[in-house]
Order: structure tokens, then sequence, then C-alpha cells
């Protein structure tokens, strides 16, 4: 089968599977919003080793979304570094009501965003038509979500960094959040601090141009 006939059947595999994993995912954040919530409350309490815990349980995923946005080794560590910083410097003004998962990746968001201004390393002007897409590609193109399993096929993997890595970081960001870290879309609205429907409408924009860059692998 060729790369192109991978792609199509991938890109449509998780229509019949995302409900299963979407109920799956909710039981996980359910569970990992509470552990979080309980590291921060003994943190603040005093004990020094729930900091430890926490951070433990964010530096792999932090890291890895950080990499794959600035694209950089020594840049991503850096970044990593200096997000946790803040997040040590402002975890006392966190606001126990919303996700911990979604505040920290905000910040290493806006961490990684500031080191590419400063180093003028990705465009950062506003797109009025964003991808290049005409409102009839868009209104008629398949909009069917990334199926996580891409990200897992090892053939391909590298592929689809490469392709993700030349989209604007804002559809890159809402890629990565959505499929590398299994993201649902309020808490990448939240964590880009954006609407939700900018967030969807951003994610059906990314898929289209993805494809675009696809067809020339």
């Amino acid at each position: 089968m060729q790369v192109s006939g991978i792609i199509f059947v991938l890109f449509c595999a998780l229509i019949v599977v995302e409900s299963y994993l979407n109920l799956e995912y909710n039981i996980c954040c359910y569970m990992a919003n509470n552990r979080d919530n309980e590291l921060i409350e003994a943190y603040l309490s005093g004990d020094e080793k729930s900091l430890e815990d926490l951070i433990n349980d964010y530096v792999k995923p932090i890291y890895g979304f950080v990499f794959r946005y600035v694209g950089d080794v020594s840049a991503a560590e850096d970044i990593t570094q200096e997000a946790f910083v803040k997040v040590w410097r402002n975890i006392k003004k966190f606001d126990k009501n919303k996700s911990f998962k979604t505040w920290i990746f905000s910040i290493a968001k806006n961490t990684a965003i500031d080191f590419l201004k400063k180093k003028k390393a990705a465009p950062f002007s506003e797109f009025n038509d964003e991808s290049g897409a005409n409102i009839i590609e868009e209104t008629f193109a398949d909009s069917a979500p990334l199926p996580l399993e891409i990200f897992e096929k090892k053939e391909i993997a590298r592929m689809m960094e490469s392709a993700i890595s030349e989209l604007p970081p804002k559809y890159r960001a809402v890629l990565l959040l959505r499929y590398s870290n299994n993201f649902t879309f309020q808490e990448i609205a939240e964590s880009l601090e954006k609407p939700i429907d900018t967030v969807k409408s951003q994610h059906r924009r990314a898929l289209i141009a993805l494809r675009k860059i696809l067809k020339d692998y």
C-alpha cells in the first residue's frame, strides 16, 4: 500500500474508535486530576517530595510537547526547565478548580513562544486565510480526526513529525496537544487561551494543511 493510502486509512480509523477512547481518557483524566490536586495540597502543606512527584509526572510529556514545537533538543531542555521554574514560582496561585494539566501546558506553550519570538525562529504573523485554504475547500474537505495510532507507527512517525513541523505554530500546537498529549478540545482551548470554536476551526484547518503537505511525501 502506498504511503498516501496508509495515511488515508489512518486518518479515517479514529471515527470508529474515538468515542471509546474519549470515555477511557475521561476516566484517566479524572484520576490524574485527583492525583495532581493531592500532590499540590501536600506540597503547599510542606511536603517537598510531592512537588518532585508532580514534576516527574509531567516532565516527559512537557518536554515532548516543547521539543516537537521548537524542533531543537537543547532549546527544548531549556524551555522545559524554565517552564517548571515558572510552575514552582506560581503554584500557590493555581486555581484548584481548574485542570493542572491544562495550566502547566499553557505555561510550557507560552514559554516556547517567548523563546521562538526572541530567536525569530518562526513566523508569528496572523494569516487571514491561515493555511491558504478557501471556504469551499474547508467546507467539503475531509476533517476526520487524526488517529492516535498514527503517532505509534514507527515507519511513518518521523514523516508525520516532519510534516507537522512545517505547519504554522498555531496549528502545530493544536495537533500536538490533541494527538501527542491526548487533550480534549476543551483542554486545548484552556491551555491555548482560545475559544473552543477557534480551536476546532484551527484543528480542521490544520488537518487540511497537513494533508496537503503529506501529498509531497
